[in-house]
């Protein structure tokens, strides 16, 4: 295991771990959090039935503090803020949005693991020469290292598949992302850039990762092997 993501408040940045919970839902903590708008809308990087697009939210970060179950804000220049809700209203123009846990209608846009290698994301950056690229671009939870020689979006052989990270964990893999514009929004300091939906457009259909649900859930932590089983 390469590194591990979490996000707490959904379309921000996250905070990456050293070590994590992971529970039928996923990484324990995960996007458990979003920013709603009046309509009940949830703040993205697209417009869909749930989602709402809210430029901007990129380029803050979100994190748990030790021992607290209630997430941090980070403003751009990664200052916790006092008041989320207050200064999200004024960081969006916005005086209707909040923010708000988790109840019936989920966050997750898809299911609740992406699994992302390093064989693929080392093609993105050789597709794109000159454009800062790296896995925040396309948030998955867990990087895992592939070994050299693997070829990129080895994730497509793993669709139907089990794997066993660590000792307890196992994944179930089901199915790609279908990616979309947040794949080239700027994000602290990583510029805003067309071409890296573009390149994955053209050479995978625009998607990207290993989607996974939980089939037994368990802690996961740097340097974990996976087998696929």
């Amino acid at each position: 295991m390469e590194r591990i993501w979490r996000y707490p408040i959904k379309s921000t940045g996250g905070e990456q771990l050293r070590r994590a919970d992971v529970d039928a839902r996923g990484l324990v903590g995960d996007r458990l959090f979003a920013v709603r708008d009046g309509e009940g809308k949830f703040g993205s990087g697209k417009n869909t039935r749930r989602f709402r697009r809210m430029p901007g939210l990129l380029q803050l970060r979100s994190r748990y503090p030790d021992g607290t179950e209630q997430p941090e804000l980070l403003d751009p220049h990664g200052a916790a803020v006092a008041d989320p809700t207050d200064y999200l209203r004024r960081y969006l123009g916005r005086d209707d949005v909040e923010l708000a846990r988790e109840q019936a209608i989920s966050h997750f846009d898809q299911l609740p693991l992406s699994v992302l290698t390093t064989a693929t994301l080392d093609w993105v950056r050789a597709a794109v020469p000159g454009v800062p690229v790296d896995e925040r671009r396309f948030r998955p939870n867990l990087l895992i290292r592939t070994p050299p020689g693997t070829r990129p979006f080895v994730e497509d052989d793993w669709f139907g598949c089990k794997a066993r990270i660590g000792s307890t964990l196992c994944v179930e893999f089901v199915r790609s992302s279908e990616r979309c514009v947040m794949t080239n929004e700027a994000q602290q300091d990583l510029p805003h850039s067309p071409l890296v939906l573009r390149a994955i457009a053209k050479a995978h259909h625009a998607r990207l990762d290993a989607l996974a649900t939980v089939a037994a859930p368990g802690p996961v932590s740097f340097g974990d092997a996976v087998t696929l089983v």
